[in-house]
């Protein structure tokens, strides 16, 4: 079936919103036009966005789960996670998983590569440890924390059957930038986060190839005026993308437009979601902890640290624009094709240019999300 969208505004690309229209065939953008240009084509299914926006479906780097599952718990919290995130624009995701005992963490990795395998919405797997820094640690078992070495590398990346996407970890443990050096040569993108490095080991990681800083200031040395450690390393290394968890509560809105002025382009909303996002106010298990929903906000019980977000793709990039200042386009952007050029598979998502699959997020004047078109499919009974 034929779907033409008409009658609001289209972001087609990292350079281009117009009045426009998108024809959507099967799970594929067939055609996109300028209101100002020929007509468009014909089509089964016309639907009138109302002076609404069309952006390419957002695509999360870093999810842990939501709609009160977690991710770590196997087939049923995968799909209930899933299904809430993407009601609320993320048609395309990794999956995350936390630090656990290396043995644990290793049959949970091949148990949830199982379970993915075959998904079009899953773009593959992150591991958010088990090497990380016990001094910004955050929420992670210190009792689980340990070095890399090629041999626990390996068993990671044989249990994730080539499933493995990125893996956070903490160049100054010992064998860290080997570690670099061993995830890049097997393909994997090494994120640098939950680190205690200043900006020497950090820039020595991103020279190694790490590529990526798991959500930027959370869980690392923070920028100082004679250190500028892990933030100021990504910002001068010129080719880093940097995680931002734009809720209001992991980062002032001014953090994040320091971040957009001293890295343009190289942003990448996520949401670092727990069971909590899209979900109530409650008591949930996170990491082997207890972790206390409040009016949004997910901390530990004990200790009040801050446990994830509650955060969806659609309210990071509705505060993009609204509260921190970004263009339309940049949110955009940073929502969709800077993860999936970081992925390498751009040349099929976040964008809508003909030949892309059919991920579309319809959104209202004032940013707030109508509907959502995943693989061409409606993800619910919602509407333009």
């Amino acid at each position: 079936m034929a779907l033409l969208f008409t009658g609001g505004r289209v972001v087609t690309g990292p350079d281009d919103l117009m009045e426009g229209w998108v024809l959507v065939e099967g799970d594929t953008v067939e055609a996109v036009g300028d209101s100002a240009g020929e007509g468009p084509p014909a089509a089964t299914e016309i639907i009138d966005l109302r002076g609404g926006i069309l952006l390419p479906g957002f695509i999360d780097l870093h999810v842990h789960g939501g709609g009160g599952a977690t991710f770590d718990d196997g087939a049923e919290g995968i799909e209930v996670g899933l299904a809430a995130h993407r009601a609320h624009g993320t048609t395309r995701s990794l999956v995350s998983l936390v630090t656990a005992p290396i043995e644990s963490m290793t049959g949970t990795v091949r148990a949830v590569a199982a379970a993915v395998a075959g998904r079009s919405d899953v773009l593959g797997l992150h591991l958010e440890g088990p090497f990380l820094s016990a001094e910004r640690r955050g929420v992670h078992n210190p009792a689980a924390l340990i070095d890399p070495t090629s041999a626990l590398l390996d068993a990671l990346l044989e249990a994730g059957s080539g499933l493995l996407r990125v893996v956070t970890l903490a160049p100054e443990k010992a064998g860290g930038l080997e570690a670099v050096r061993h995830l890049v040569a097997s393909g994997v993108h090494a994120a640098v986060g939950h680190s205690d490095a200043g900006y020497d080991m950090a820039r020595a990681a991103f020279d190694a190839g790490a590529d990526l800083v798991t959500h930027a200031f959370n869980g690392m040395r923070p920028l100082h005026h004679r250190d500028p450690a892990i933030i100021g390393a990504a910002i001068d290394a010129g080719d880093v993308v940097l995680e931002v968890i734009n809720d209001g509560v992991h980062l002032h809105n001014a953090t994040v437009r320091l971040l957009r002025r001293a890295s343009p382009g190289r942003l990448a909303l996520i949401t670092d979601a727990m069971a909590g996002a899209a979900a109530s106010d409650g008591r949930y298990a996170f990491a082997g902890f207890d972790v206390e929903v409040r009016d949004g906000v997910a901390r530990l019980v004990e200790g009040d640290t801050i446990a994830g977000s509650t955060l969806t793709m659609d309210i990071a990039v509705q505060r993009a624009v609204t509260e921190v200042g970004m263009t339309l386009l940049e949110a955009s952007r940073a929502a969709s094709l800077v993860p999936a050029t970081l992925l390498g598979v751009a040349d099929r998502f976040g964008s809508l240019v003909p030949g892309h699959a059919a991920d579309l997020v319809v959104l209202g004047p004032d940013l707030d999300l109508r509907a959502v078109l995943a693989d061409g499919r409606w993800v619910d009974e919602r509407r333009p």
